[in-house]
């Protein structure tokens, strides 16, 4: 692979843009002749004692330089083919400058001979272009399938891939049988940077820099290449970003007139070394720095969009991350800790790297404890205890962890301002397109994805299923036991469906006897905009209720069960009930038997209450409440026209509480 990848370097030596391997085989593999034509400016019959005249030996010293992990370029040069042939014939055409025609001859080369070469059929050409066919015949150790094969196209991507991709926006092209290599699925990703710096002399000097991302690895180190115009290596630079641990496999090619005067080095120290002036020198420092820059950004980038996801999976598989339950406030705190371990991982990926899983799971746990305290700037400090960090590490760590509780702040005034969104489209749906709302298509969907309305502590039990199944699904949630079922029921109820069935799994003191705890559950029934609660529907509440007290898994005097009954109006019936009702002082109450009530409310009544619903998250606010409202006054939201003097009050009482 390596020869052949020697052969066509020699096309692109001689300008061309594109090579193309060409060879014919049976259905066994067997393969008589393989031929590479490039497009390149043929072998001038004036240069031909130097091109052919010595064995390792080559012009191509100066050629293109191999930028990956290939050391191709040794002076094997035209005289590779002898590991894959015995005998080669060129038919090559060039143009004479002498003359300014076109001529044609032929140049071939026994392996058993390789220092004698021979040039014959020399003619004019009428071709009007130049390049050239490389034919080799006798072949050994080779069959149709070695230039096939994944193995051999992938050294192939690998080999001219950077090249090519410089080269992109003049159609190079490497083609097997006419089929160009698709060096692209060995580019995670890509960028070109222009970038001007100006000398001490006040010239400036313009650098093309590509940066590649590479699919895999290819090579053990990764460099900085420095090209001139011709696109000639003259010089590479380690990256100082070499962490294989996180398989970032990346290159940067940096074509300039900058370095046209250079001469190459296979030196792998820094390329300052090799420059003559301090004002070259200068010039090259500035350029190393940015280079620098643009890596570590990339890094970055490359960490938060792979790695780090990565190395999260891999914390929660080996338990470094905690255990946070499955509600919504543990969840909100587990996506913090999750976001600031990522951060951390990209500003400095050596923090994580080299620890045992008992100093994963410390760092981890000791970074969870203190997001939520005043002593979040405490973690770097516990991080410094665990790796160095240099003083700028140590500045953008800082940095980051005041982000991140800003980032907090935004995240909680993005919930709020969503709720309230909820709210309006709801107020729509009920008041304004009352005429087409309906309880199945319209109001349940958006309370079964809302039902924080009726209090946080809730969670959701069913939509619309019918009693037997929502039932069960209660037990499953309440006892914490998965696929639990409730005895089969032949009650003619059990079919009933309401609409929106909540529990709250935490217990509340027993207002009869406070050494005990009881469980406290909702059912909301829903109610289309244009039906007015009445009798008749408070008796279809009546039933579930009744239902409930049938079945033995559900007659605990420890359950307390509430029942509301939602719609845009009540009737005359309702209104006699709350007064029949209104020494038990709760609002909206219609009745109450034993352990259970019965509540119904207006959507007004729903809305209006909205703003103490949302209690549990000013009481989690650890920063200034007005810049909430200045945040969500910027989004179109104003506090205090949609949550009135009531959240105002609250506000103040948080805040007097806080102090």
């Amino acid at each position: 692979m390596e020869a052949v990848c020697e052969l066509l370097w020699n096309g692109y030596d001689a300008n061309a843009t594109e090579v193309n391997i060409v060879f014919d085989t049976n259905q066994i593999g067997t393969i008589h002749w393989l031929s590479i034509i490039d497009n390149g400016t043929g072998i001038n019959l004036g240069n031909l004692d130097e091109t052919f005249g010595a064995f390792l030996d080559s012009i191509k010293r100066n050629s293109y330089q191999r930028s990956s992990y290939t050391k191709g370029k040794k002076g094997k040069g035209r005289f590779s083919f002898i590991a894959l042939a015995y005998d080669a014939k060129w038919q090559t055409t060039f143009l004479d400058q002498a003359t300014s025609k076109y001529c044609t001859y032929d140049i071939t080369i026994s392996a058993n001979n390789k220092d004698v070469y021979k040039n014959d059929n020399q003619i004019s050409s009428d071709k009007g272009a130049t390049g050239t066919t490389l034919t080799l015949t006798n072949l050994h150790g080779v069959t149709g399938f070695s230039f096939q094969a994944v193995d051999f196209i992938k050294y192939l991507e690998n080999e001219f891939g950077w090249f090519l991709l410089l080269n992109k926006k003049n159609n190079y092209k490497l083609s097997i049988n006419g089929e160009p290599i698709e060096y692209q699925r060995i580019v995670a990703d890509s960028e070109e940077i222009p970038m001007f710096i100006t000398d001490a002399d006040g010239t400036k000097h313009k650098f093309e820099i590509t940066y590649v991302r590479w699919m895999e690895k290819i090579g053990d180190k990764y460099y900085y290449y420095f090209l001139n115009d011709d696109k000639r290596e003259v010089s590479k630079s380690l990256t100082s970003f070499n962490n294989n641990a996180i398989n970032f496999y990346h290159s940067l090619y940096v074509e300039s007139t900058f370095f046209n005067n250079f001469i190459h080095s296979d030196s792998v120290e820094p390329a300052t070394r090799i420059f003559g002036s301090n004002n070259v020198g200068h010039v090259y420092k500035t350029l190393y720095k940015e280079l620098q820059k643009i890596v570590a950004e990339k890094q970055k980038l490359f960490i938060r969009g792979n790695a780090a996801d990565e190395l999260i999976e891999r914390f929660e598989r080996t338990g470094a991350i905690p255990y946070f339950s499955d509600n919504k406030y543990e969840q909100a705190k587990k996506k913090d800790l999750i976001e600031v371990v990522k951060e951390i991982y990209c500003i400095q990926p050596k923090i994580f790297k080299g620890l045992n899983e008992t100093q994963e799971r410390t760092s981890i746990g000791f970074i969870n404890l203190l997001l939520d305290t005043d002593e979040r700037e405490n973690i770097l400090s516990i991080l410094e205890g665990i790796v160095n960090i240099s003083k700028e590490e140590r500045e953008n760590l800082a940095i980051l962890l005041q982000k991140t509780s800003f980032g907090r702040i935004t995240r909680t005034i993005n919930l709020i301002e969503s709720r309230f969104r909820t709210v309006e489209l709801l107020r729509t749906l009920v008041f304004d397109l009352k005429k087409f709302t309906n309880e199945r298509d319209h109001i349940q969907h958006a309370i079964a994805e809302n039902y924080w309305l009726f209090g946080e502590q809730f969670h959701l039990v069913s939509s619309n299923e019918g009693f037997e199944k929502l039932l069960a699904n209660y037990l499953n949630i309440l006892d914490g036991e998965e696929d639990k079922s409730i005895e089969k029921s032949n009650d003619i109820e059990k079919n009933r469906r309401p609409d929106i069935f909540m529990c709250r799994q935490r217990s509340i003191p027993d207002g009869y006897n406070h050494d005990d705890d009881i469980e406290e559950n909702i059912m909301v029934e829903l109610k289309r905009p244009s039906v007015t609660i009445g009798k008749e529907q408070l008796r279809q509440i009546d039933d579930y209720m009744d239902y409930i007290t049938r079945q033995e898994q559900f007659n605990s005097k420890t359950r307390r069960w509430r029942f509301f009954v939602i719609s845009n109006k009540v009737d005359d019936y309702i209104e006699k009930e709350y007064l029949a009702f209104q020494d038990k002082g709760k609002r909206y109450l219609v009745k109450s038997s034993g352990n259970m009530e019965i509540f119904a409310m207006s959507w007004d009544d729903l809305f209006r209450t909205f703003t103490t619903k949302h209690k549990f998250l000013l009481d989690k606010l650890e920063f200034d409440q007005k810049s909430i409202k200045d945040e969500l006054k910027s989004k179109g939201i104003n506090l205090d026209v949609k949550v009135s003097d009531e959240l105002t009050k609250i506000i103040k009482l948080n805040a007097k509480a806080n102090t």
